[in-house]
């Protein structure tokens, strides 16, 4: 398993939300700029970026993002507001290494079969896209956790394997922005049910006893972003991890 640490960005400063509240949100005084070399400095590949303003539909932030990405060669998981065929061809056109979809996945019942078509079998690049599923009690939630989707969780996964996309970023909402660990029960049934699935574990984890029960159910890594600056989980720890898991990305 790999940790992957994450970064959430608005108006172009690094925060973080309590359970994707933009009214509760805490503000880092370090750029992300100073992130990314951080990282990158203690031997990570890949960081994952949300860009908050994008998931509200504001992409100001995106020139921003774009030249920082561009004098990097660290690997960019990407999300934030990701709701057509052309911004996932865009944001890949630009380096980044994985797309994250979410909303319009869920609301729109062709997006998956054109990205599919469009990205996916055309390009070869279905590896490079990120299934989001924000679950809360095993109920799908999209659009900022605000709207509730009739589709059963279960149900959703094998409609995104059967279209060929098998890697997922799954987001316990109970857990997530407390630091009060992750959730195993949720993703171990996510497995028992679809155990080849790439699953990407995400919220809730606050120190590596979570890394270590997520790694024993063989999740395929997990984000890690409040931990690091509360200083539950230290860059040291996720570099000899990382290097110990002899996991390429």
């Amino acid at each position: 398993m790999y940790i992957i640490p994450a970064v959430d960005i608005l108006d172009q400063k690094v925060v973080r939300l309590r359970e994707g509240d933009y009214q509760q949100i805490t503000s880092y005084d370090v750029s992300l700029e100073e992130m990314i070399e951080t990282y990158r400095s203690n031997g990570a590949e890949l960081i994952h970026i949300i860009d908050l303003n994008g998931a509200k539909g504001d992409f100001s932030n995106q020139e921003y993002l774009f030249n920082i990405i561009k004098k990097t060669d660290m690997k960019i998981q990407y999300g934030g507001g990701v709701r057509s065929i052309e911004k996932v061809k865009e944001l890949l056109g630009a380096g980044v290494h994985r797309v994250i979809v979410g909303t319009q996945a869920i609301t729109n019942p062709d997006f998956l079969s054109e990205l599919s078509r469009e990205v996916g079998s055309k390009d070869g690049k279905t590896e490079k896209i990120v299934v989001a599923i924000d679950v809360l009690d095993e109920v799908i939630k999209y659009s900022g956790w605000m709207e509730s989707s009739p589709i059963k969780l279960m149900d959703y996964v094998d409609k995104c394997l059967n279209l060929g996309f098998f890697r997922f970023l799954c987001t316990d909402i109970n857990k997530d922005g407390k630091l009060g660990g992750a959730g195993i029960e949720l993703y171990e049934k996510l497995l028992d049910h679809s155990p080849f699935i790439k699953l990407i574990a995400s919220g809730g984890v606050s120190s590596m006893k979570d890394i270590e029960k997520l790694n024993k159910i063989k999740v395929e890594s997990c984000v890690v972003g409040k931990a690091i600056y509360e200083n539950r989980i230290t860059v040291e720890e996720i570099k000899h991890w990382n290097l110990d898991a002899l996991i390429s990305i």
